[in-house]
């Protein structure tokens, strides 16, 4: 029986913080392990240049993201591990996809229309500063996917619709030129946490609220002390499932700290002390990762020959699957 193929791709624009830990590498690692299962997980470096412009921060960040998954236990033995850009035969994919993709599907992209009303509350011309890399973002993505003919696509609910879109376009290839690529599924996992940030939002780059994922203590410590709590004192009951400071615990937590700490809420626990012990929990967890990541980021010749090996393993799909592809479509040897 051949394997099921999973694909998560990482866009090289941020440093990782705990979000994207417990929200995606965290699973990502775990799923990877699957017996039944063949993971692939890129470093999506083309996509970073859709919304990055600064070269130093998409190198900086694909050193970092590739570091913070080799700490943390990513097997690369098991899982197919590399660099978008290594891998030449998905932008020739791309423009193969774009040549079915229809416009109208494009133009209903959650992205797009986005910018587009963003434009237009703002009183400027609607496709004011859109690139066609804004635009033709979903078929890059169905490149990704379609090219390793990956059966399921771990995505956050808001990247559903690429899915769909990657889906539609393969549909229509398949239509026009036979049987060639497997529809991919979205697969949402809902255990899966959404951490809030400092301010109790969702984590994220653009609210500026996140924690990084391997701060030296001293700074994990800082950072722990700024989530923001209410006035409520020490031996006040307080509500755990109002707080960002449990929030945080529940996802790094065993089910038996969980309703320990779930306790000490009710009896009134102080915030400063919920924060020490939070500290010490995630310092525990997280400090051997943190000292692998910072000899690997020290060490960017060993990533980069990580990196190379993995390249070397996705080309060996990418290459004969893109060969059939451009015979399908007329482009082949005349002789």
């Amino acid at each position: 029986m051949s394997k099921q193929r999973v694909l998560t791709g990482i866009t090289t624009t941020g440093t990782p913080h705990l979000g994207n830990y417990v929200g995606a590498i965290r699973p990502a690692i775990q799923a990877s392990e699957r017996d039944d299962a063949q993971s692939f997980y890129f470093l999506a470096d083309f996509h970073a240049l859709i919304k990055c412009q600064d070269a130093e921060q998409v190198h900086q960040s694909t050193r970092e993201i590739a570091a913070t998954w080799l700490a943390l236990g990513l097997n690369t033995d098991k899982a197919i591990f590399y660099r978008q850009s290594d891998v030449p035969e998905i932008p020739q994919l791309c423009w193969l996809l774009t040549c079915q993709a229809a416009k109208g599907l494009m133009n209903r992209a959650h992205a797009y229309k986005a910018a587009v009303a963003a434009n237009q509350e703002a009183g400027e011309d609607p496709d004011y500063g859109i690139t066609m890399g804004l635009y033709s973002y979903p078929v890059l993505m169905a490149a990704d996917i379609l090219m390793f003919n990956a059966n399921e696509v771990p995505v956050g609910k808001d990247q559903i619709q690429h899915v769909e879109m990657a889906r539609d376009i393969a549909a229509r290839f398949n239509h026009h030129y036979g049987e060639h690529f497997v529809l991919p599924e979205a697969r949402v996992d809902e255990q899966v946490s959404v951490l809030q940030g400092l301010d109790g939002r969702k984590m994220s780059k653009s609210y500026g609220n996140t924690i990084p994922l391997f701060l030296p203590e001293k700074k994990l410590k800082k950072h722990i002390n700024k989530i923001k709590t209410n006035l409520l004192e020490p031996g006040e009951p307080k509500d755990p499932d109002d707080a960002t400071v449990f929030q945080v615990w529940q996802a790094f937590a065993t089910p038996e700290q969980t309703a320990s700490m779930r306790l000490a809420f009710a009896e009134g626990i102080a915030w400063g002390e919920a924060k020490r012990q939070l500290f010490e929990l995630i310092n525990d967890q997280l400090g051997e990762a943190r000292e692998r990541y910072n000899e690997l980021m020290d060490n960017p010749v060993y990533v980069e020959e990580v990196l190379q090996a993995g390249a070397a393993k996705a080309r060996a799909h990418s290459q004969p699957m893109l060969e059939k592809l451009r015979a399908a479509v007329g482009i082949r040897p005349l002789g």
